[in-house]
């Protein structure tokens, strides 16, 4: 392509963006100073490269998958947020009474009301723990709080209701054995390793042994559950988009997005820079009619993910800053 067609392709896209209408040659003549039979031959030319599709019902063209990724890849300009957006996510992040897991959470929810768009906010990743010690605090002889430490500072609370008779001197002495032999494993692995290796000891030496094993299975899985959250925004925002507005498409689309094991997916990715990436269509391996815009960040030493699902027709350069903005922010807690 030579810089005109470029060009040209820029504004088609950036110009489908905001109105969802195919473009025609009449309205490119005046921007580019040159005939519609001029623009017209470039953009027949631009379609045989397959950057531009022709609408059936429109004499106009529209973006291709093809033509998006080259958008964002080579032409896309990067944007400053404007004052209006920055100030609804800064009024959140300000806010010391929030836990910076909470503040982003919220951020994500406003984006998601303020594009139409679907947001996700990906909890970091249990694998990365390692128990460092379990806590059992009696509340009263029936209830007893477990309380589970990480190396990563990650700390979850249960509170369970005693069976009658249940020994708090025997629950206490399991978990000894627990810190004694546990500590240091990851806390993926630790419901395997109290089956095979606490279980069978205990069974030995303790009457209520089930009851208490119970216990310590429930508060590990628990904080795996916790720990592997997925927090989903706007999961109807984005059937506003007139790409779903075909109920076949909006049910195959929203199944997806119940789909929590599919959302996780989106984590993956063999990039080792922090870079905001884009996914288009097929290579997002979500669904072959979104573009999912992603951004990763660290806190405490785990790696999280936020992003956004949207069309392919998505405002690329505000969603890019969006999430460009959050993790200037995210820096900013993490300094203070």
């Amino acid at each position: 392509m030579d810089e005109r067609q470029r060009n040209l392709l820029k504004e088609i896209v950036e110009v489908y963006i905001k109105t969802v209408k195919p473009v025609g040659s009449k309205a490119l003549c005046d921007k580019f100073k040159c005939s519609s039979a001029t623009i017209r031959n470039e953009m027949a030319y631009l379609e045989e490269l397959g950057y531009l599709e022709k609408n059936h019902i429109s004499s106009g063209r529209i973006p291709s998958e093809k033509g998006y990724k080259y958008y964002v890849e080579h032409l896309m300009e990067a944007e400053k947020l404007n004052g209006k957006d920055m100030l609804k996510l800064q009024t959140i992040f300000a806010n010391g009474e929030l836990q910076l897991s909470d503040a982003i959470t919220q951020c994500m929810e406003i984006i998601s009301e303020m594009t139409n768009y679907t947001s996700v906010v990906l909890g970091s990743n249990s694998k990365d723990n390692m128990l460092q010690k379990i806590d059992i605090i009696a509340l009263s002889e029936s209830q007893v709080v477990a309380v589970v430490c990480t190396d990563k500072g990650h700390v979850e609370n249960k509170t369970f209701t005693l069976k009658e008779n249940t020994d708090l001197k025997e629950l206490a002495k399991v978990c000894e054995l627990v810190n004694k032999k546990l500590v240091g494993t990851p806390i993926v692995e630790v419901s395997e390793r109290l089956e095979m290796e606490i279980k069978p000891i205990i069974k030995k030496q303790i009457k209520q042994y089930e009851t208490i094993y119970n216990i310590f299975y429930d508060a590990f899985n628990d904080f795996v559950t916790s720990n592997n959250n997925v927090h989903v925004s706007g999961k109807t925002k984005i059937f506003d988009q007139p790409e779903y507005n075909n109920v076949d498409e909006m049910k195959r689309l929203a199944n997806k997005l119940e789909d929590m094991s599919l959302i996780k997916k989106i984590e993956h990715g063999i990039e080792d820079d922090d870079d905001v990436k884009i996914y288009i269509g097929e290579e997002t391996e979500f669904d072959s009619n979104v573009t999912i815009i992603r951004k990763k960040y660290v806190v405490n030493g785990e790696e999280k993910t936020i992003a956004i699902i949207g069309p392919k027709r998505m405002d690329y350069q505000r969603i890019v800053a969006l999430l460009n903005y959050i993790d200037e922010e995210i820096d900013n807690r993490k300094g203070e």
